[in-house]
């Protein structure tokens, strides 16, 4: 039986960089004990100036309320420079041992000048389909 939902996508925008954010349960990839999701994001520089991912944390809950915290340089080993306009996009996966969770952070951003700032990453849920968690 396959889901007949759309996958959801959440959003935040900080200082002119907007984050999306697209989860997607991987059946597939999934067992006893284990759940598995990609998810997909896209960085889109909507600001005036060039700016650089430096660096990510994540925090990740799973439906039991066990919270992890995930940092490290850039994303998928890269630290994308994204000036006005464009946009950089990356996939990457979280495997829980509960059927549901929900994820958040922040990237650490530097601009031309060497500035640091944060930039949210929006709030959003990992759920296996037919069962649904509310975020708060």
């Amino acid at each position: 039986m396959t889901d007949a939902r759309p996958d959801p996508r959440y959003e935040a925008e900080t200082k002119g960089i907007r984050v999306r954010v697209r989860p997607r349960f991987l059946a597939d990839r999934s067992g006893p004990g284990q759940w598995v999701w990609a998810y997909r994001v896209e960085i889109e520089n909507r600001g005036e100036e060039t700016v650089q991912l430096v660096s990510r944390r994540w925090i990740i809950t799973d439906a039991a309320g066990k919270v992890e915290e995930v940092t490290g340089p850039g994303v998928i080993g890269e630290t994308p420079v994204l000036g006005p306009g464009q946009r950089f996009a990356y996939t990457s996966g979280c495997p829980l041992t509960t059927p549901s969770g929900s994820m958040h952070g922040a990237y650490q951003m530097k601009d031309a000048k060497g500035r640091a700032f944060e930039v949210e990453i929006p709030a959003f849920v990992l759920e296996t389909p037919g069962q649904r968690r509310v975020l708060n």
